[in-house]
């Protein structure tokens, strides 16, 4: 009789699978307490070396078309349906229709948000003048630990449908999801570096999301606690900062608003000469 192969996770960064750099991992159980899996402990190492991945991938990721962007992220829904049951079993059937649903939402705002945030602005001078938005660069992702699959493609979603890059930190107490969301985003023509995910403890990562100088933009569920350090650090590193309530309803209907694709994006004003 032939010996299980017991799984070995790993965290999806710059497109490739990694353990954690210092070699740290903890245990996963089950809601019985079975012993399910040794989940990377990532560092703060893993961190930079991440926001590097995403540097890397987020020049060509913001120049492709917004009809390609939208292609990808419904060929990432179809990875997600067909691995259903899996995915499933570590959250609920309810959260991955959800998410489903939710990514197709957004594949469809992909060629459509600038319509909308766009604007052609009235000026008194023989000028035509409008306004469009370009995409921030590396955003931060500190996601809940309620909702593991749902809540953290929400903060990912409106981000990267505009073309930004993204390092996202999983639920810490059930990680499982964002391994599983790393294997299929391999396979779903997303380019390796636009979505890196981790696993570990916010406790020890939290100061460097908030300070690292080359993270455009934040977007965390947060205490007030968290919420101070993030906004402090932010500070002094010159970057935005959304924040999300703990006990968000991540299914409500107010998280497909192209409103949240706003947040990650920079406007830029054009005045062009009439007649010239």
């Amino acid at each position: 009789m032939p010996l299980p192969i017991t799984k070995t996770p790993k965290c999806y960064v710059g497109g490739k699978f990694i353990r954690s750099e210092s070699a740290r991992t903890y245990e996963l159980h089950s809601s019985k307490g079975e012993f399910l899996a040794h989940i990377p402990l990532c560092s703060r190492k893993d961190l930079r070396n991440a926001v590097e991945a995403a540097a890397s991938a987020g020049a060509g990721w913001a120049k492709r078309s917004p009809y390609n962007r939208a292609q990808i992220l419904y060929r990432l829904a179809e990875m997600l349906e067909s691995r259903f049951a899996e995915m499933a079993a570590f959250t609920s059937d309810k959260e991955v229709r959800s998410t489903i649903d939710r990514i197709v939402h957004y594949a469809g705002w992909a060629d459509k948000y600038e319509q909308v945030l766009g604007s052609v602005n009235p000026v008194a001078s023989s000028h035509f003048n409008f306004t469009v938005s370009e995409p921030m660069g590396i955003i931060g992702i500190l996601a809940p630990e309620e909702a593991p699959l749902l809540a953290l493609m929400t903060l990912i979603l409106p981000a990267i449908t505009s073309g930004n890059s993204v390092v996202a930190l999983a639920s810490e107490s059930a990680p499982y999801p964002s391994i599983l969301l790393g294997e299929m985003m391999a396979v779903s023509d997303l380019p390796g570096g636009v979505v890196n995910l981790l696993t570990g403890p916010r406790s020890e990562m939290l100061d460097t999301f908030a300070t690292h100088e080359h993270l455009r933009a934040l977007s965390a569920v947060a205490d007030q606690k968290e919420a101070t350090t993030l906004q402090q650090g932010a500070a002094e590193s010159v970057k935005r900062v959304k924040l999300h309530a703990p006990k968000t309803d991540w299914y409500s209907s107010d998280h497909d608003s192209p409103y949240a694709i706003r947040d990650f994006l920079e406007a830029k004003t054009v005045w062009h000469p009439i007649g010239a």
